[in-house]
């Protein structure tokens, strides 16, 4: 999957160049705590759209009152808590670890200690017992950083210049030149032919940018 390649193009890139970028924009594919946590660690900024993007923005998301972003965080003396839409608190019960792709994620639960009687259960959850959530606590940081990156001037500038120069670029090929697979087989044979079919779109381009020129002359 894409999020496993984009720290191996970023050390490539460090190696070959010797320096370390300032800042990265990919989209939501190469999102997950793994990356994000390597370009903290290495002061590299991230524009990488969040995998739940777009389903932020709806309001079935914003108004979900059985997930832990839509309740009340709380501290009491040092305790971390949740107080729920009915008003009743979920403290923490255990700190789970879940290993994915060489990295340890850390899950917090949660959980309420009695949701009898409470008149928003069928909307908070479908379980039997007491509501449990689970809260990956930092991934929740980092995505807070991301969202304020994202939704900065710069950021959405960011964002327009991949969409256009980057997937206008392989859709132009994909869609126009109707190019959808590749026929040769081997490293070799395909960076030959992806090496053609780039050369082939940047020499259409640059002659429709000279007729555009001749045009207006």
């Amino acid at each position: 999957t894409d999020y496993n390649t984009l720290v191996p193009v970023l050390e490539k890139h460090r190696k070959a160049f010797g320096d370390t970028l300032e800042a990265v924009t990919a989209d939501s594919g190469y999102c997950c705590e793994k990356n994000l946590v390597y370009l903290k660690e290495n002061g590299i900024r991230s524009y990488i759209k969040l995998q739940d993007h777009e389903k932020r923005k709806t309001r079935a998301y914003k108004e979900d009152i059985g997930k832990y972003y839509n309740m009340t965080y709380a501290v009491f003396e040092d305790e971390h808590y949740y107080i729920c839409h009915d008003g009743r608190e979920l403290h923490h019960i255990r700190t789970e670890s879940k290993e994915q792709d060489g990295y340890t994620q850390t899950i917090e639960v949660y959980g309420c200690e009695d949701c009898s009687g409470c008149e928003h259960k069928e909307k908070c959850c479908k379980c039997q017992g007491n509501r449990i959530v689970r809260v990956n606590e930092e991934l929740t940081q980092f995505h807070k950083e991301v969202l304020s990156n994202l939704n900065s001037i710069h950021g959405a500038l960011l964002r327009m210049n991949r969409s256009i120069q980057a997937e206008g670029a392989y859709g132009g090929i994909k869609w126009n030149r109707a190019y959808t697979r590749i026929r040769r087989r081997g490293l070799e044979g395909v960076n030959f032919e992806i090496g053609l079919i780039s050369c082939g779109f940047n020499l259409h381009k640059y002659h429709l940018k000279r007729s555009a020129k001749k045009a207006v002359a």
